[in-house]
């Protein structure tokens, strides 16, 4: 999208996995696909074990490979995984996936009131573009910046950074949306305002992290944008 050259744009920034899409089902099936080939089945359960796999593809390894172990399982197993779950997950990545209400036309609606809008994840850069491509949002966004974009991820401040930059915006005139303690940390570390969506599986219990506002719904997010950032 064209940026209007000299001015601080406003800028939000997203999270991906459980902010703008609840990515959890393809990415249980992800991590249970590579249980499935050492013979263990599937450890994971799409709905009881959600919100682990907004904790990341290693995640739910450990959690799987502790179920079977009854301790902590070795990095090293995790490591070795790691590379098979991302190609499983790659194959499948849109399967169960689904954009959370209101998304598309609160972006709409940031981007007509002079918004730039960009994507700061976790999720490895490549997998993320081609995720917001078959969700119809890529064209949306003027940045993304994934976890292998960078030296750094999420919670350090610089992807969050470089997410703005890259967008046309300044950091002291952005925040961003998030569904994690990773969230609220990376832009308290960039000295931005932190929403946390409520409507995720930690739901309501984001509250107790002291975010500077909670999203309930998308359809509240363009009158939230303008109290965070004038």
């Amino acid at each position: 999208m064209p940026i209007r050259q000299g001015e601080a744009m406003r800028t939000a920034i997203f999270d991906l996995d459980g902010t703008l899409a609840d990515t959890s089902g393809d990415l249980i099936a992800a991590a249970n696909s590579c249980f499935g080939s050492l013979g263990y089945g599937s450890l994971l359960d799409p709905v009881a074990d959600k919100i682990v796999a907004f904790e990341g593809g290693r995640a739910m390894l450990r959690l799987g490979f502790a179920r079977i172990r009854g301790e902590k399982p070795s990095e090293d197993e995790v490591d070795e995984q790691y590379p098979l779950l991302l190609q499983a997950y790659q194959r499948n990545i849109d399967r169960y996936t689904c954009v959370y209400p209101g998304v598309r036309n609160a972006l709409g609606e940031l981007i007509s009131a002079g918004w730039v809008v960009g994507v700061c994840t976790n999720k490895p850069e490549a997998l993320a573009i081609e995720l917001l491509g078959r969700l119809e949002l890529l064209g949306l966004m003027n940045s993304v910046v994934g976890a292998d974009t960078l030296p750094y991820r999420k919670p350090n401040p610089e992807p969050l950074v470089a997410a703005v930059v890259r967008a046309g915006g300044k950091v002291e005139r952005s925040f961003l949306v998030g569904d994690t303690k990773i969230d609220r940390d990376t832009a308290r570390a960039a000295g931005v305002a932190s929403v946390l969506v409520s409507f995720g599986p930690a739901g309501e219990q984001l509250r107790r992290l002291a975010p500077d506002a909670m999203l309930d719904h998308y359809d509240d997010l363009p009158k939230l944008a303008g109290t965070l950032v004038s």
